[in-house]
């Protein structure tokens, strides 16, 4: 896929994600990643599956703050299109319920951050 073509439909998918988030983290969610990291020249858009995962620092990642857990959804190879940072454990809680309610499966990998 070229390169232009593979960001607008990384962004419509992110931009989907992101709507789904702000509307259980009361507009909370900012954009991530549109295309999938690569060492190659191939350009591959996010993928259109939306599963979730929280990470704190014992997943490898220094959090510049002390509330917890940034919330990411993301495609089944762990690229984040959207997150969320400062999601406390209750908050973490309460939306992992409303991710099941929505059957919205939990990530288990790792997780790709923007940088």
């Amino acid at each position: 896929m070229q390169y232009f073509q593979a960001l607008k439909l990384g962004q419509k998918r992110v931009a989907t994600a992101r709507e789904y988030l702000n509307t259980i983290t009361n507009g909370k969610a900012m954009p991530a990643l549109a295309l999938i990291p690569s060492k190659t020249n191939i350009s591959q858009p996010v993928g259109e599956e939306n599963l979730y995962a929280f990470v704190d620092e014992s997943a490898g990642f220094i959090l510049t703050d002390n509330s917890g857990y940034i919330l990411a959804l993301v495609d089944k190879s762990g690229s984040s299109k959207t997150i969320v940072q400062g999601v406390t454990k209750l908050q973490k809680e309460n939306l992992e319920k409303i991710f099941e309610a929505d059957n919205i499966p939990k990530f288990v990998g790792k997780v790709i951050l923007p940088v």
